[in-house]
C-alpha cells in the first residue's frame, strides 16, 4: 500500500514538476553545486561517490523508502532553497524523485541524467565510499 501511495503521489507530481534534467559535467562540480547520491550504500562501495558528492540513501535494496528520514537528512546537509543535484546509478531513480521533490517540496532540482555510469563514463572525480 505504501508502494502505491508513493506511485500516485510521484505520478501526479510529474504532471506538474519543473525539474532540470542535465548530465553530469566537470563545470558542475566546478560550481559546487550540491550533489546527492541517493544510491544504496553497497552501491556506493561498488562504484565510489563523485567527488563531493553527499550520501543519503532514498530507496534501501528492497525498493522501501523513509520519506520523512530523507527529508531530515537531506535538509541537515543540503541548503534546500538553493538548487541542489540528485544522482543515482543511470538516473531512473532521480528522475521520479527530482520531480516529487519539485513538485511537493517547491526545491529547485537539477536530475542528473544517466547517473554514476554516464559520470564514470566522462571519467569525472570520484573517491571512494567511507562509512
Amino acid at each position: 500500500m505504501k508502494n502505491i501511495f508513493l506511485l500516485l503521489l510521484i505520478l501526479s507530481a510529474s504532471l506538474f514538476a519543473k525539474v532540470t534534467n542535465e548530465y553530469t559535467s566537470q563545470k558542475l562540480l566546478d560550481d559546487k553545486t550540491p550533489i546527492v547520491d541517493i544510491r544504496t550504500p553497497p552501491e556506493w562501495m561498488e562504484t565510489g561517490l563523485l567527488k563531493g558528492a553527499i550520501p543519503i540513501m532514498f530507496f534501501n535494496e528492497r525498493g522501501g523508502y523513509d520519506i520523512e528520514g530523507f527529508l531530515t537528512e537531506l535538509n541537515n546537509k543540503v541548503d534546500t532553497t538553493k538548487p541542489f543535484a540528485l544522482i543515482c546509478r543511470t538516473g531512473s531513480r532521480t528522475k521520479v524523485l527530482s520531480h516529487f521533490l519539485s513538485k511537493e517540496m517547491n526545491y529547485k532540482v537539477i536530475n542528473l541524467e544517466g547517473g554514476m555510469m554516464f559520470a564514470k563514463g566522462k571519467h569525472l572525480p570520484v573517491v571512494l565510499y567511507k562509512h
